[in-house]
Protein backbone atom coordinates (compact mmCIF):
# COMPACT_ATOMS: atom_id res chain seq x y z
CA UNK A 1 0.00 0.00 0.00
CA UNK A 2 1.37 3.07 -0.94
CA UNK A 3 0.58 6.71 1.12
CA UNK A 4 -0.11 10.32 -0.03
CA UNK A 5 -0.65 13.52 1.79
CA UNK A 6 -3.30 16.54 0.50
CA UNK A 7 -2.81 19.30 3.15
CA UNK A 8 -3.60 22.78 3.25
CA UNK A 9 -6.08 25.38 5.35
CA UNK A 10 -10.01 25.09 5.61
CA UNK A 11 -11.25 26.06 1.73
CA UNK A 12 -8.38 25.56 0.48
CA UNK A 13 -9.47 22.68 -1.75
CA UNK A 14 -8.34 19.49 -0.61
CA UNK A 15 -11.41 17.49 -0.60
CA UNK A 16 -12.41 19.29 -4.26
CA UNK A 17 -8.99 18.27 -5.19
CA UNK A 18 -9.50 14.61 -4.34
CA UNK A 19 -12.74 14.10 -5.77
CA UNK A 20 -10.93 15.53 -8.73
CA UNK A 21 -7.70 12.94 -8.99
CA UNK A 22 -9.91 9.84 -7.57
CA UNK A 23 -11.42 8.94 -11.54
CA UNK A 24 -8.04 9.25 -12.84
CA UNK A 25 -6.28 7.07 -10.37
CA UNK A 26 -9.47 4.29 -10.54
CA UNK A 27 -8.94 4.71 -14.17
CA UNK A 28 -5.89 3.49 -13.81
CA UNK A 29 -6.54 0.35 -12.44
CA UNK A 30 -5.81 1.58 -8.74
CA UNK A 31 -8.10 1.07 -5.61
CA UNK A 32 -7.79 4.24 -3.63
CA UNK A 33 -8.90 4.63 0.06
CA UNK A 34 -9.18 8.34 1.80
CA UNK A 35 -8.78 9.08 5.28
CA UNK A 36 -9.19 12.37 6.35
CA UNK A 37 -9.01 14.49 9.84
CA UNK A 38 -11.39 16.85 10.73
CA UNK A 39 -11.06 19.04 13.75
CA UNK A 40 -14.63 19.04 14.42
CA UNK A 41 -16.90 16.84 16.05
CA UNK A 42 -18.99 14.79 14.10
CA UNK A 43 -21.05 11.54 13.95
CA UNK A 44 -22.59 9.69 10.73
CA UNK A 45 -25.23 7.66 12.92
CA UNK A 46 -28.62 8.76 13.87
CA UNK A 47 -30.09 9.32 17.30
CA UNK A 48 -32.73 6.43 18.14
CA UNK A 49 -31.11 3.92 15.58
CA UNK A 50 -29.68 0.69 17.32
CA UNK A 51 -26.05 1.43 16.67
CA UNK A 52 -26.51 4.65 18.09
CA UNK A 53 -28.47 3.47 21.09
CA UNK A 54 -25.43 0.59 21.96
CA UNK A 55 -22.89 3.66 21.35
CA UNK A 56 -25.11 5.59 24.09
CA UNK A 57 -24.77 2.33 25.83
CA UNK A 58 -21.06 2.24 26.33
CA UNK A 59 -20.08 -0.12 23.37
CA UNK A 60 -16.57 1.31 22.60
CA UNK A 61 -17.32 0.50 19.03
CA UNK A 62 -19.87 -1.12 16.51
CA UNK A 63 -19.34 -2.04 13.35
CA UNK A 64 -22.41 -1.62 11.11
CA UNK A 65 -22.40 -4.21 7.85
CA UNK A 66 -25.27 -4.16 4.98
CA UNK A 67 -24.72 -5.86 1.26
CA UNK A 68 -22.98 -2.20 0.11
CA UNK A 69 -20.88 -1.00 2.89
CA UNK A 70 -19.89 -1.25 6.14
CA UNK A 71 -18.49 1.43 8.83
CA UNK A 72 -16.79 1.26 12.06
CA UNK A 73 -17.89 3.47 14.48
CA UNK A 74 -15.34 4.20 17.77
CA UNK A 75 -15.54 6.11 19.93
CA UNK A 76 -11.88 8.34 21.11
CA UNK A 77 -12.40 9.93 24.30
CA UNK A 78 -8.29 12.18 24.06
CA UNK A 79 -6.96 12.34 20.71
CA UNK A 80 -7.52 10.78 17.27
CA UNK A 81 -5.61 7.49 16.43
CA UNK A 82 -2.00 7.88 14.83
CA UNK A 83 -2.11 7.41 10.95
CA UNK A 84 -0.70 3.49 11.33
CA UNK A 85 -3.28 2.31 13.24
CA UNK A 86 -5.97 3.75 10.82
CA UNK A 87 -4.10 2.19 7.49
CA UNK A 88 -4.08 -1.21 9.38
CA UNK A 89 -7.82 -1.09 9.38
CA UNK A 90 -8.59 -0.43 5.98
CA UNK A 91 -9.25 -2.90 3.36
CA UNK A 92 -6.48 -4.08 1.09
CA UNK A 93 -5.86 -1.09 -1.45
CA UNK A 94 -3.25 0.48 -3.75
CA UNK A 95 -3.00 3.94 -2.75
CA UNK A 96 -4.53 5.98 0.49
CA UNK A 97 -4.67 9.93 0.21
CA UNK A 98 -4.31 11.25 3.71
CA UNK A 99 -6.08 14.52 4.41
CA UNK A 100 -5.30 16.45 7.04
CA UNK A 101 -2.62 14.66 9.59
CA UNK A 102 -0.08 17.62 8.93
CA UNK A 103 1.88 16.32 11.79
CA UNK A 104 2.74 12.68 10.00
CA UNK A 105 5.24 12.22 8.44
CA UNK A 106 4.18 11.20 4.69
CA UNK A 107 5.21 12.83 1.69
CA UNK A 108 2.03 15.25 0.72
CA UNK A 109 0.97 18.17 -1.85
CA UNK A 110 -0.04 21.60 -0.27
CA UNK A 111 -3.09 22.81 -1.53
CA UNK A 112 -3.13 26.23 -1.53
CA UNK A 113 -5.49 29.15 -3.00
CA UNK A 114 -5.23 32.78 -2.78
CA UNK A 115 -8.85 33.63 -2.14
CA UNK A 116 -7.88 31.99 1.56
CA UNK A 117 -5.09 34.59 2.36
CA UNK A 118 -3.45 31.83 4.22
CA UNK A 119 0.08 31.30 4.70
CA UNK A 120 1.73 28.84 3.03
CA UNK A 121 2.73 25.58 4.78
CA UNK A 122 5.83 25.34 2.44
CA UNK A 123 8.52 25.27 3.49
CA UNK A 124 8.21 24.98 7.45
CA UNK A 125 6.97 21.30 6.62
CA UNK A 126 9.45 19.51 5.31
CA UNK A 127 7.18 16.65 3.61
CA UNK A 128 5.44 19.14 1.68
CA UNK A 129 6.92 17.98 -2.13
CA UNK A 130 4.91 20.41 -4.84
CA UNK A 131 2.07 22.87 -4.41
CA UNK A 132 -1.18 22.90 -6.32
CA UNK A 133 -2.49 26.41 -6.25
CA UNK A 134 -3.85 28.95 -8.31
CA UNK A 135 -0.83 31.27 -7.90
CA UNK A 136 2.85 30.70 -7.71
CA UNK A 137 4.47 30.85 -4.49
CA UNK A 138 6.28 33.76 -3.36
CA UNK A 139 9.80 34.45 -4.65
CA UNK A 140 11.12 34.18 -0.87
CA UNK A 141 9.52 30.92 -1.10
CA UNK A 142 12.05 29.42 -4.06
CA UNK A 143 14.91 31.33 -2.61
CA UNK A 144 17.09 28.45 -1.19
CA UNK A 145 17.84 26.28 -4.72
CA UNK A 146 17.84 23.15 -2.42
CA UNK A 147 14.16 24.25 -1.34
CA UNK A 148 12.92 24.81 -4.59
CA UNK A 149 9.68 23.88 -4.56
CA UNK A 150 7.22 22.20 -7.63
CA UNK A 151 4.43 24.17 -8.62
CA UNK A 152 1.34 22.51 -10.37
CA UNK A 153 -1.80 24.24 -11.33
CA UNK A 154 -4.79 23.73 -9.28
CA UNK A 155 -6.88 22.69 -12.21
CA UNK A 156 -3.85 20.58 -14.00
CA UNK A 157 -5.69 16.99 -12.42
CA UNK A 158 -3.85 14.64 -14.23
CA UNK A 159 -0.39 15.97 -13.81
CA UNK A 160 -1.34 16.56 -10.00
CA UNK A 161 -2.51 12.72 -10.18
CA UNK A 162 0.87 11.84 -11.67
CA UNK A 163 3.01 13.51 -9.54
CA UNK A 164 0.87 11.54 -6.58
CA UNK A 165 1.61 8.35 -8.46
CA UNK A 166 5.15 8.77 -8.38
CA UNK A 167 6.03 10.51 -4.98
CA UNK A 168 3.66 8.26 -2.87
CA UNK A 169 5.09 6.37 0.18
CA UNK A 170 5.04 2.71 0.59
CA UNK A 171 4.28 1.45 3.90
CA UNK A 172 4.29 -2.23 5.47
CA UNK A 173 1.03 -3.64 5.83
CA UNK A 174 -0.11 -5.90 7.60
Amino acid sequence: MKVFGIAGFSGSGKTTLIERVLPLLNARGLRVAVIKHTHHDFDIDRPGKDSWRAREAGAAAVLLSSDHRTALLTEHRDAPPPLASLLAQLPPCDLVLVEGYKREPIPRLEVHRAATSKPWLYPDDPHVLAVASDIAPPQALNAVPSQKITRIDLDAISLITDFIQTHALSVPTA
